[in-house]
Order: C-alpha cells, then sequence, then structure tokens
C-alpha cells in the first residue's frame, strides 16, 4: 500500500488526470443527486413545516397538493383513536391569483388555525402574521414569489378566485414548485377555494407519543376505506415521490449523473492503463526478479484504489462550496449523508472498475522486454 502511495507521488502529474476525473464524477453525482432532493423537497413543504403527526385526506391522495375535499366531521374519526392528543382541520388547494394587469398565475391557498398551538400553520409565519391573518380576506406569501405575483409593497391587493384579498406580511424561504403559497386563516381560505363550511381538505392529527402515529394512521386506512391516512414522514416521501415520477426529473439528472460517471470512468481507466504501460520496463524487472504476476496486478489495483479515494477527497470540498453558492443563488441543493456515502461508494466502484481494466496492459510484460 505505501508503495502505490509512493509512486503515485513519483508520478503525480501522470496519475493527475486519473484523479481529477474522479473527483468530476464525484462532484457530478453527489450535485446532480443533491439538486433532485432539494429540488421535491419544495413539494413536501407543508408538511415538512408543521407539527402534525398524522394526515387523513381523501382516498387515494398522491401528494399534499392534490387533496380533494372530505367532510370536516371526519375529525371524529381522527379524534376517536385512544393515542392522539388533539386534531384539527385543514384546507388546501389550487385557486387563480389575477394581479392587477389581469394576468393570472396558478397558487396554492393553505388555510389553517392561527393559534399558538396549532398543528397546520407552516412555523414560519411568526405569532405577528398569525395575528394579522386573523382579519378576513388577509394572506402572506413567500417574498421569493413578490414579482411573479405581481406584488411590491405591503398592503396590495390581489384577486384569487375572483375575490379580494390583502397581502399583510412575507415569509422566507418557502418557494413552491407547482404554484406560490398563499398563506391565511381557514375562513378566508374556504370561499377562496370554493369550500362549504363543512368542507376541508385534511385532519391533521399529533399524538400523545410521537411513534404512535403509524399505529393512528394504520389503524384509520384499515378501519375507513374513504379516506387515506398516512404519517407525516410517510406522507412526505410520497409526495416527493409523486412528482420525481410525474415530472420525469430524475430520469433526466440521473442520465447526467451517468455520464459524468462514464466519463470519469473512461479517463480514468486510460489514465491508469498510460500509467502502467509506461512502466512496463520496471515491472519486467519485477517479473525477473520472481514477483508473480498477480503481486503487480494488486498494486494496479493498489493505485486505482488511492486515485479514488484523493478524487472523492478533492471533491467533498468542492461539493459542499457548490452547494452554499447554490444557496446564495436560491437553489437548494440538500447534502444528507447517506447521499454522499453513496456517490463516494460509486464513485470508488468506478475507480476500482478502471484499474480491473487497466490490467489488460500487464499481459505484455515479461523479462525478454529488458532486452529490446
Amino acid at each position: 500500500m505505501s508503495y502505490s502511495l509512493a509512486t503515485l507521488w513519483y508520478e503525480r502529474q501522470r496519475y493527475l488526470p486519473g484523479v481529477l476525473a474522479v473527483a468530476f464524477s464525484a462532484l457530478l453525482i453527489a450535485l446532480q443527486c443533491g439538486l433532485l432532493l432539494g429540488l421535491f423537497s419544495i413539494t413536501s413543504i407543508p408538511i415538512d413545516n408543521n407539527s402534525a403527526e398524522v394526515w387523513m385526506g381523501a382516498p387515494g391522495v398522491l401528494s399534499v397538493d392534490l387533496g380533494r375535499p372530505i367532510r370536516e366531521s371526519y375529525t371524529a374519526r381522527m379524534a376517536a383513536n385512544p393515542e392522539i392528543e388533539r386534531c384539527e382541520s385543514y384546507v388546501q388547494g389550487f385557486a387563480y391569483w389575477t394581479k392587477r394587469d389581469g394576468a393570472t398565475e396558478l397558487c396554492l391557498v393553505i388555510g389553517s388555525r392561527l393559534s399558538d398551538d396549532s398543528l397546520g400553520a407552516i412555523n414560519r409565519l411568526t405569532p405577528t402574521l398569525r395575528d394579522r391573518l386573523s382579519e378576513p380576506g388577509t394572506i402572506v406569501i413567500d417574498r421569493s414569489d413578490q414579482e411573479r405575483m405581481g406584488v411590491r409593497y405591503l398592503g396590495d391587493t390581489a384577486e384569487v378566485s375572483g375575490l379580494r384579498v390583502r397581502v399583510v406580511g412575507f415569509t422566507d424561504g418557502l418557494k413552491s414548485l407547482a404554484g406560490p403559497y398563499v398563506f391565511c386563516s381557514i375562513a378566508t381560505a374556504r370561499p377562496l377555494l370554493r369550500l362549504s363550511q363543512d368542507q376541508v381538505t385534511y385532519v391533521l392529527g399529533k399524538c400523545k407519543n410521537p411513534k404512535d402515529a403509524a399505529v393512528v394512521a394504520k389503524r384509520l386506512k384499515r378501519d375507513y376505506r374513504n379516506i387515506s391516512a398516512f404519517t407525516a414522514e410517510d406522507f412526505s416521501y410520497h409526495s416527493r415521490k409523486h412528482w420525481l415520477l410525474k415530472t420525469k426529473a430524475g430520469i433526466a439528472l440521473g442520465y447526467a449523473a451517468a455520464l459524468g460517471l462514464l466519463v470519469g470512468a473512461v479517463v480514468t481507466s486510460q489514465t491508469l492503463y498510460a500509467a502502467t504501460a509506461a512502466s512496463l520496463r520496471e515491472f519486467a524487472v519485477l517479473r525477473a526478479l520472481g514477483i508473480p504476476r498477480w503481486r503487480m496486478a494488486l498494486l494496479v489495483i493498489n493505485q486505482a484504489f488511492w486515485v479514488g479515494i484523493i478524487g472523492v477527497s478533492l471533491a467533498v470540498p468542492a461539493v459542499y462550496g457548490l452547494a452554499a453558492l447554490a444557496d446564495r443563488l436560491t437553489v437548494q441543493i440538500l447534502l444528507p449523508w447517506w447521499l454522499q456515502a453513496a456517490a463516494a461508494g460509486v464513485t470508488l466502484v468506478m475507480a476500482l472498475g478502471s484499474g480491473l481494466l487497466a490490467l489488460r496492459s500487464l499481459r505484455e510484460v515479461e523479462p525478454a522486454t529488458l532486452l529490446r
């Protein structure tokens, strides 16, 4: 192992293209997958940013933004479970936002209770914003959507579903994927979504013990065929999965990552092959000294391993740097530990595979080479 490192250092200019190719592959895989996770985490913002632990809605719900009206009396079904501490109604749906110039924009209206212990209110709604939203016809939008929705100042008015609303505040960091989020009270949301007073979109529940959420969701699905029920974690996953499969964005980003991996594999393989071929006389000396061919093959594999390790080590800080830059540009890139481990693992396997391909140059190693 130490001999492999010494060789890499002594011939560093020769192995540099392979190291950079590995680093590029690891960088591209991590960034592409992190971008994909960041993109679709937007779809589950209403789930991930409140304190609800169980979600109950219409049957066959595929994503949180595709909920359909159910009766508010279904709240009793949730409350009947002994594990539930409290539950409440939640209203959500798409509507058309009309700007002052007459242009329209699809938006996602979210109505929830506004008390301090509300389960459905987004955690970025400060007490001040919640107090303002208690007035009928008032809404809050995200600051990043101001231009898109034609809102310039606090207090501007617009129309949603033909009804006038007034902007009383802004949130930060809640940019949406399908349509801008419009936060308001349940009383304001129902007319905007054309819902009657006995209709809601979801019933939210909080358990006395958070670990009981899965038990409650399973029981609700078993006892009632005309509803769907999820834990918050499962619903978040299903929402992201739906958008991933619906938009096919995962295929496009995966194709780009696979292309980067292929390029890295080819460059690394050719680099190791060329480095091994350039050292044929040295390998011939080792062969003449009685070193078995498998030991020389192991040396090449060790070199491929260290090329992979060094390349991944270079990629890690670059990934975090580019992710921080993307964050400044309001592009979210998520880099959980398992994603980084997977990217590093795939890249190392690629490097080792390149080393195996480079072994073909060892076929020409014979002591007679020294006589030429």
